[in-house]
């Protein structure tokens, strides 16, 4: 039997809210439907909803046309508020393309903010991972810093 190769990626960001605000705006379907659509030039299809245990799963669609979305379920495994959360993430394309990975958040108070660590583990290949390590992540990252910004 041969073991297949995977990729992890692990980063930071400090966020300008407590702990408890960032975990909650993370795991807050209503939040996220606000924050995924900010600096989006066209925020197009947002459908979010959360069934926040463990064991329960967050199923969420985006993208600028009913025919061109991209999805991800997020089913719970560990939820620590606010200072833990890991899911198992599975998520797909418009074109067809799916991939399953583990997703580790930690949430630690730092100054007047909180610095946020994802840890994704699972991806498939390295360009897969600096995909989500140069664009999504930063993406979500900046997004949600925007959230609180404007508050």
């Amino acid at each position: 039997m041969t073991e297949t190769a995977t990729y992890e990626l692990r980063m930071t960001r400090l966020i300008p809210a407590s702990p408890d605000e960032v975990f909650d705006a993370y795991t807050d379907a209503e939040k996220q439907k606000i924050w995924f659509s900010l600096l989006a030039e066209e925020p197009g299809i947002v459908e979010i909803d959360t069934d926040l245990r463990v064991g329960g799963v967050q199923h969420a669609k985006w993208g600028p046309t009913a025919d061109e979305l991209f999805w991800e379920d997020q089913t719970f495994l560990v939820i620590d508020p606010p200072h833990r959360l890991v899911t198992s993430s599975t998520g797909g394309t418009p074109d067809g393309q799916t991939m399953t990975t583990q997703i580790e958040l930690t949430f630690e108070p730092e100054g007047d903010g909180t610095m946020v660590t994802v840890l994704q583990t699972g991806f498939p290949s390295a360009e897969m991972r600096d995909f989500f390590s140069t664009y999504a992540w930063v993406g979500a990252f900046d997004r949600i810093t925007e959230y609180f910004v404007r508050r």
